[in-house]
This record gives structure tokens, sequence and C-alpha cells, in this order.
């Protein structure tokens, strides 16, 4: 017969295991869960910060809009490996860096603290463009990523 505090201890384990894949369930969420892809946005700007953390890496960007008002935005791109691979760096996405994102706006149009966008791609000063979407979550299949595969 199993003792009573042993039946207890694993009981705290399975919940205590049970509520960690639950948060990480919430925080790798598909691309619908959060994105809008019914609404693309461009979005030119200088590189304020970098968060370079799984399960996605997150590029803040200051915005100049045509009214001439600032606004903040956190670009959702990859996992940092998947970025590694394409060939983004933490040096590469340095702050001050004069960027050009294309992706698609978040469903919560808020914007506080700043607006948020799911990032397919980055086009550099010098013209070279890299995919830092995250393929396979439900993101619009615009061609911008050369590994996936045609419908």
């Amino acid at each position: 017969m199993i003792d009573r505090r042993v039946l207890t201890a694993l009981a705290g384990a399975a919940l205590l295991g049970a509520g960690a894949l639950a948060q990480q369930a919430y925080a790798h969420h598909a691309f619908a869960a959060e994105f809008d892809a019914k609404a693309p946005v461009l979005l030119q700007g200088k590189v304020t910060k970098v968060e370079w953390v799984n399960p996605h890496a997150w590029v803040h960007m200051a915005v100049v809009g045509k009214d001439g008002k600032t606004s903040n935005w956190m670009v959702e791109g990859g996992t940092p490996n998947t970025l590694l691979r394409q060939g983004l760096t933490r040096n590469t996405l340095k702050p001050g860096t004069e960027i050009v994102v294309r992706g698609y706006q978040s469903k919560d149009r808020y914007c506080q603290p700043a607006c948020k966008a799911n990032g397919r791609d980055v086009t550099f000063p010098d013209g070279r463009k890299v995919f830092m979407g995250s393929s396979g979550t439900g993101a619009p299949r615009d061609g911008s990523d050369p590994t996936e595969r045609p419908r």
C-alpha cells in the first residue's frame, strides 16, 4: 500500500507539471490566435530593442507616421534558432538600425504599451531582405518563407 504522503507529493508534482505545460501552450500560440491575416502592415523605423527569447523573438521599433508622430511597435518573429538559421543575429538587429518590416497587425488594436505585429520579413538599408516569420503557425502563405510548401 502506498503511503498517503507519497500520494500527496505525486499529486502535487502532477499539478505543477500540468500548470507548466498549460503556460507553455499559452505562450506558444497559433498565428490566428493573436494576429489578423486581413490586416497587413508595412513598418519603417528604427530598432529600439530586441528580445532574443523563446518561443518568439521580439523586435521593438520606433515608427514615425505620416502625421509625424512616433509610435512604438513590437514585432514578433520566429524562434531565435529560426532567425539564426535565416541569418539574423543580435548583431544584425542592433538598436538604431533602420529597417522595414512587412507583417500583420495584432487583433488587439489598442496599442498599449505598444502596437503589435507578426513580422513576415525584414529589409535592411542595404536592400537585403530576410524572412523572420514563424511558419506552420497558421500565418498566411504569401511566399515570404522559401521553405513553405505550396498548398
